[in-house]
């Protein structure tokens, strides 16, 4: 099993002339790039499931908001530790089985969740109870899955992209979860609507079949095992160091033992909280709350997911183009966008205007707030030598959060429900509440960063 999730060796090397090799080249990194983007796009499909399904399992009396919540932050703790986890194992595999075992591991629990919701409702073969015992624990297996996309991608994209276009490349790709989501808000919620609320499952489990059709045949491993040079050497790149003569374990204690590595890391875990408060409750909010139907509820939501593409492709370039490298000025102002859009989000009205608008300006924010303080302004702060450990330590602490941010608003919700209805007001305040943490926090690390500047 080792063996076969090993890295690939290299091949014989390709015979032709430069011209040839450079066409050959160019068109794996390409077929690569597409099959990251795309798959890590369906493996978001998988994830965001629950979201859209929530209103017709609590109407069909299958679980409750805090049963919900209990399921949701299963994926996310075990997407967090699994995370942390193959970061350091994608480093060694095969990154196109790796990534490949991943989705199909979400697609079968995806699969099976749908096919056990139709025996719960015919109430013929499992009880509610078990649906919901056996529902927690294929969502955590679910996540587990999930947790083998990202590192792959971002694996692949070092090994086929030469240093002067990765970023270009990698802003490119970092938006493939914010189609993902789209595509899940507008195509499960359509199926829900027209079918049921198991055949978002089945329709989830066709998503990832297609992702995982797409990885196995589009993504290579790496330009070696394809008889192709490196890609230092391909794009006459200066030779790195060679890992035996860094200090990697030093620099990450460094990295662990910075203070403000651990204050952006909590303002990630903060801004992770509305995140998915959104995308997990968001839908129900507008059904419940406002009086919209399931699918356009679902389409008002995506509409985040859209916008978080923009934010998210544009931030670093900006920072990079307007603001001399400085990360905090456009962090802070996404932050205080975000913390806007919720207030207009919850109390704005019903209007659709005024909700469309509320997710264009939260879309923008969190696309810019997932790649500053999601990741790129802690590994800033630490030696080059620990950027995994500076992204581990975010993402652990934000998809704990995620997690925990699942449970205590389905108990807000059902602690505050008034007959059949749910009183959202408690939870909104939280999510508003935890936003404007992030921000506090970022500002916190900026001012540091300014004092370390003037010395």
């Amino acid at each position: 099993m080792l063996e076969f999730f090993k890295k690939s060796p290299a091949s014989a090397p390709f015979q032709g002339t430069p011209e040839q090799i450079d066409k050959r080249y160019k068109r794996m990194a390409l077929s690569s790039f597409i099959a990251a983007t795309l798959g890590y796009s369906l493996y978001y499909v998988c994830r965001t499931t629950i979201s859209v399904v929530k209103q017709p399992v609590i109407d069909g009396g299958i679980l409750d908001a805090t049963q919900l919540g209990v399921i949701s932050s299963a994926l996310f703790f075990a997407y967090a530790a699994g995370k942390f986890i193959n970061g350091f194992l994608g480093d060694h595999s095969n990154i196109k089985r790796f990534m490949a075992l991943g989705i199909l591991v979400s697609t079968i629990a995806n699969l099976t969740v749908g096919f056990l919701g139709f025996l719960t409702a015919q109430q013929t073969a499992i009880s509610l109870g078990a649906f919901y015992a056996v529902f927690a624990v294929f969502w955590g297996i679910n996540g587990l899955g999930q947790s083998m996309g990202a590192p792959p991608c971002v694996i692949s994209l070092s090994r086929w992209f030469p240093l002067s276009r990765r970023g270009t490349f990698y802003g490119f790709w970092s938006a493939s979860h914010n189609l993902g989501e789209f595509l899940s808000f507008l195509l499960v919620s359509s199926l829900v609507a027209a079918f049921g609320w198991q055949f978002g499952f089945i329709g989830a489990a066709i998503a990832g079949t297609i992702g995982f059709l797409i990885i196995l045949f589009m993504l290579h491993d790496s330009p070696e095992s394809k008889g192709l040079p490196p890609i230092e050497v391909y794009a006459h790149e200066k030779a790195e160091v060679k890992p035996e003569d860094k200090n990697i374990g030093k620099a990450q204690i460094i990295a662990i033992k910075n203070p403000y590595v651990w204050v952006l890391a909590l303002a990630s875990a903060f801004m992770y909280v509305s995140r998915y408060a959104i995308t997990g409750w968001g839908v129900l909010f507008l059904q419940e709350t406002k009086g919209f139907e399931l699918v356009q509820a679902a389409q008002i939501v995506s509409i985040n997911a859209l916008l978080g593409i923009i934010g998210t492709v544009f931030s670093g370039w900006v920072s990079d183009k307007f603001f001399k490298g400085n990360r905090y000025i456009l962090a802070v102002s996404a932050g205080l966008m975000e913390v806007t859009a919720l207030i207009l989000f919850a109390f704005g009205g019903n209007q659709l205007w005024v909700n469309i608008l509320a997710m264009v300006i939260f879309g923008i924010a969190i696309g810019v707030l997932i790649c500053f303080v999601g990741g790129l302004m802690a590994v800033d702060i630490v030696p080059r030598e620990a950027s995994g450990a500076a992204l581990g330590i975010v993402g652990l602490a934000s998809y704990a959060a995620a997690g925990l941010q699942d449970i205590v608003s389905g108990v807000l919700l059902d602690g505050n429900k008034v007959g059949d209805t749910y009183n959202f007001t408690p939870a909104l305040w939280f999510w508003i509440g935890a936003a404007f943490l992030s921000v506090l926090l970022v500002c916190v690390v900026w001012h540091k960063a300014s004092q370390n500047k003037k010395q």
